[in-house]
């Protein structure tokens, strides 16, 4: 990922709505949701949604699907990969056991909820 890529899908998620829709997504796993079931259950007026949802699109980080008449998005899990191995490929100048609880984490456990 080059660094105007990460730039990007970091100001992207630096907006509350944005952040939640984005968690949301990533929750809910590859099959995503329909943006009225996206608006239902986060209480967001569609087309505030709608703005938020183009934003994280444009930045990589949803994909869009059509299915008839609606639009599914899903978090795009690639874009993810590609952000943490972003900030942690120079980690600590390659002294991994510095980042070793990190690695391991990411290894082997699932994520845990930030609240």
């Amino acid at each position: 990922m080059k660094q105007t890529d990460a730039i990007e899908a970091f100001a992207a998620l630096a907006q509350p709505s944005r952040m939640t829709i984005f968690r949301l997504l990533v929750r809910v796993g590859p099959k995503g949701l329909q943006v009225s079931e996206i608006a239902r259950r986060l209480n967001i007026v569609a087309s505030t949604l709608s703005g938020h949802l183009a934003i994280l699109k444009r930045a990589g980080l949803l994909t869009a699907t059509r299915h008839q008449r609606e639009i599914h998005y899903a978090a795009n899990m690639d874009a993810i990969n590609k952000m943490v191995g972003f900030l942690l490929s120079d980690c600590c100048e390659g002294q991994t056991e510095n980042c070793s609880e990190i690695l391991y984490l990411l290894d082997t456990k699932p994520l845990q909820s930030a609240g």
